[in-house]
């Protein structure tokens, strides 16, 4: 059966509702917006409504129609849309499926509406065989994997889903075809290669006269010692499997993951079980095998490096220099006491002849050091400090390297199969040593008894500070010569640190290979660019999208070198490379507070005087108008939306996201925008990164022409007279009431006799503006009204009229927050806002011109 990987539950699961929706589900997935309401209103009935909309939802939570029993949905769901419908009786639901065709009618509709694309489709089947086949083939999953995937592209594209055998069978077919694709790619590339190297690979499957298991058994076995022999015979195994030389075999078609895959499994595979694999599978599997298995012979190698390096070498030529350290720490104690004596000594006389003036007699002075310690015992104390202790400060690390080069027999037995190895590649950062490596061979042959090593012979810009001493002091040499022990296990330990910083590095490998190695380029990913791009359901181009993140990068790299630059010995981030090399570091400094100067203090407080008191709210959609960033609020399916008052809920989103308020504090069940489900909604479907970058975007992109510059130059402050803002005049605009009385709105024709009256949203009049004048007692210069900012939609250009939405405002903002929580209060205007009027907390203008103050309410409140 086709359907043989899905379970019996997963089966069953397919395009049913397993579960109950949750709350954000429900809000994302079941709201009815203006389509899906302009749709339902046809219906006349409360069944077919509710049943309508209940299809409609169903369609968009699992990708099908539940044609047989469209109430096979929790009851959960069946509740809220009846809420969202005004429905009081959800039950009534139940006599929608009466009449079977309506069931099929409503269903045909929906799809015709909606868009939605049957599975049969030509188009859109082959579109989805290409994902289908190009992820089969670039993607190295399991067959439930690759069917979720499947499910997820179809409902993103809006194809109807099929029954689950039929789609479960297109699965298996594309897996199938992946992997015969995969087995003669394989096979053929060995061929082309060499047409003897499958007959070759085919030799490891036969178990040798004497012995007790195949040569791929053997050849599978990794070291399992740390010692300098094992070492050789895990070069020798890498030679071994060198030779078939399957780097010549090109399989830049073939994905690098499904390889690894194949060879995953024929490593776990027996001989037996390969030996019996009919071709050309055969023959892919042993490629892939033997392949895997040299870069896993380099890997096993180079661990079997580190860990003698790590373990045999370096830790204890330290635990031996330390020891050394403690046997002459006595010593050195007891000539630091004899030091200590005669300084003593030296200090009080040579103050007390400070004090009195008089001449230095030196041998007054050495008589009175010697009344406590003899002359011979001060000369002996210094010498010995000069002996322990060195001038120079790395002499611990110069001691252990001494102690480092006497393990050279370790690592003599495996020097030329190391150096003369071809899995040793360098990047431009490591060639010195590579180069370095290449010439140990002869090194280690050389009698340097006979013909001591010179400096000139050695790469002596390869030896750090502190091997100096052990390479070219050594003092058992004659005068000049160069220690070659040391020299060699100076350079293994750069060896070491190379391999470990990948400017040195092996191929094949996978875990000390070059990472550059793996990125496709030129011809390579010309090959696999179409399915990857058809695996990843990419449509633009991925040279573009590297090219941003590249520049991307390099500003942010250029701006940081800058910055360092500009700051010089003040910059509290610095880059710190280790002493004995090694990757470079960014070391920052604990930052401190820094003062602000008087000039920078004032100019904020005039800053801020100059700027007009608006409420938040009324400043999003006053931005709206000049630069329309709400509108790159697009829904999540690409699709225009007709939703009414979508901008009054965005901008009740921003502000609780911006502010991190939460929703309770703008939600207004009485106002449709500002329920918790249409935020909910919104929140889920509009406010994305995406969308939020393109917000950002036109907000920085917004060219800078005069009508979009609120404020002009501020006037010359006066003794005693507090700075403001001076606006722009213009025609119309409410911040000038007491210059230009402001004309009276026109009031909106009559409709056509037979025509219902369109019902206008809620504007401040004459008497509304007079009141809140009254109430906020605000001067000539208009109250209710934000300095430079008008609050009337008519005059600033806002788009909705703040009765759909937004309080005005009487002055400057305070904000008092208790313990319950910001609550929106309603103005004189009784304009409707972001919930209701509140006694214990609000948002509201101060008529009296003090700035912004945050006060504290009955409860503990806010700090």
């Amino acid at each position: 059966m086709p359907v043989e990987f899905l379970t019996d539950e997963q089966a069953e699961a397919y395009g049913t509702f397993t579960e109950v929706p949750t709350r954000p589900e429900l809000e994302r997935f079941f709201f009815l917006d203006d389509d899906d309401r302009d749709l339902i209103a046809l219906r006349r009935m409360d069944a077919h409504r509710l049943g309508m909309a209940l299809q409609i939802c169903t369609v968009r939570y699992i990708g099908r129609f539940l044609g047989e029993d469209p109430l096979a949905v929790p009851w959960e769901a069946v509740e809220y849309l009846a809420g969202q419908l005004g429905i009081a009786d959800a039950s009534c639901v139940k006599r929608y499926p009466e009449r079977r065709s309506t069931v099929y009618e409503h269903a045909a509709e929906i799809q015709k509406w909606f868009k939605y694309r049957d599975f049969a489709d030509r188009k859109w089947g082959r579109e989805f065989r290409g994902f289908l086949y190009g992820r089969a083939w670039t993607h190295a999953e399991g067959p439930v994997a690759l069917f979720n995937h499947a499910v997820t592209w179809l409902r993103k594209n809006r194809v109807l889903l099929s029954g689950v055998s039929v789609l479960a069978r297109q699965v298996s077919e594309a897996r199938a075809v992946a992997e015969r694709r995969l087995y003669e790619a394989v096979a053929r590339a060995a061929s082309q290669a060499d047409p003897s190297l499958a007959p070759a690979l085919a030799e490891l499957l036969v178990v040798r006269e004497g012995k007790r298991v195949s040569e791929l058994e053997r050849l599978r076995t990794p070291p399992t010692k740390s010692t300098g022999t094992a070492m050789v015979r895990a070069l020798e195994r890498v030679e071994e499997i060198s030779a078939f030389a399957l780097g010549r075999v090109n399989l830049s078609r073939v994905p690098v993951n499904r390889l690894s895959t194949l060879a995953r499994y024929g490593q776990l595979s027996k001989a037996q079980t390969i030996e019996r694999a009919p071709e050309p599978r055969r023959t892919a599997l042993l490629t892939a095998v033997v392949r895997q298995l040299e870069a896993q012979a380099v890997d096993d190698a180079l661990d079997l490096f580190a860990v003698l390096m790590a373990n045999r070498l370096i830790s204890q030529a330290r635990r031996a220099s330390d020891r050394d350290r403690l046997a002459m720490l006595p010593q050195l104690e007891k000539a630091a006491r004899i030091l200590a004596k005669a300084s003593k000594i030296l200090t009080e006389e040579l103050d007390l002849v400070a004090e009195a003036g008089t001449d230095l007699d030196i041998g007054a002075l050495w008589a009175a050091v010697e009344e406590a310690v003899p002359r011979t015992a001060v000369a002996g104390a210094v010498a010995t400090v000069e002996a322990l202790v060195p001038e120079d400060d790395g002499s611990a690390e110069a001691a252990m390297r001494e102690k480092l080069a006497l393990r050279y027999n370790t690592v003599r037995p495996f020097l030329s199969l190391l150096g003369e190895s071809d899995a040793l590649g360098a990047a431009p950062a490591g060639r010195r040593v590579l180069a370095a490596v290449r010439r140990l061979p002869a090194l280690s042959r050389r009698r340097v008894k006979d013909r001591p090593l010179l400096p000139r012979e050695v790469d002596a810009e390869l030896v750090p500070a502190m091997w100096k001493r052990a390479v070219f002091s050594n003092s058992k040499l004659p005068q000049g010569a160069v220690d070659r022990d040391a020299y060699v296990v100076c350079v293994l330990e750069q060896l070491h640190r190379a391999l470990n910083r990948r400017d040195v590095f092996a191929s094949p490998s996978n875990r000390w290979a070059d990472p550059r190695a793996r990125l496709l380029d030129g011809p390579r990913w010309e090959a696999m660019k179409a399915d990857v791009l058809a695996g990843l359901s990419l449509s633009e181009d991925a040279a573009e999208h590297l090219d941003q993140l590249v520049q991307g990068l390099d500003a942010a790299w250029r701006q940081m070198a800058d910055r360092l630059q500009e700051a010089g010995d003040d910059a509290k981030v610095e880059v710190v490379v280790p002493e004995g090399g090694g990757r470079a570091k960014l070391s920052v400094d604990k930052l401190g507070a820094v003062g602000e100067p008087e000039s920078l203090t004032w100019l904020k407080n005039t800053t801020e005087a100059m700027l007009p008191r608006i409420e938040l709210p009324d400043l999003l959609f006053e931005v709206h108008s000049w630069t329309g960033f709400l509108d790159a609020f697009g829904h999540v399916s690409e699709r225009r939306t007709r939703m009414e008052g979508l901008l009054v809920s965005l901008v009740a989103l921003l502000v609780s996201q911006s502010c991190n308020i939460g929703l309770t504090p703008v939600i207004d069940p009485e106002n449709k925008a500002l329920t918790r489900s249409r935020l909910s909604h919104v929140d889920q479907n509009y406010v994305r990164a995406d969308t939020i970058a393109a917000a950002n975007a036109a907000l920085i992109t917004l060219p800078d022409r005069p009508d979009h510059r609120r404020l002009r130059r501020a006037r010359p402050l006066e003794p005693g007279r507090r700075p403001r803002a001076v606006p722009r005049r213009r025609r119309g605009c409410r911040a000038h009431a007491h210059r230009a009385r402001p004309r009276r709105p026109r009031r909106p024709a009559r409709p056509p006799p037979g025509r219902g009256r369109r019902r206008e949203p809620q504007r401040r009049t004459v008497r509304d503006r007079a009141a809140a004048r009254a109430a906020g007692g605000a001067s000539g210069r208009g109250a209710g009204t934000a300095r430079g900012l008008s609050s009337n939609p008519a005059a600033s250009g806002v788009s909705e009229p703040m009765g759909q939405g937004l309080p005005p405002l009487t002055g400057p903002m305070r904000v008092l927050v208790p313990d319950a929580g910001l609550r929106w209060m309603d103005r004189a205007a009784q304009s409707p806002g972001f919930g209701k009027p509140s006694g214990r907390c609000s948002v509201r203008g101060s008529p009296n011109g003090t700035p912004p103050s945050l006060d504290r309410g009955p409860g503990r409140g806010v700090p």
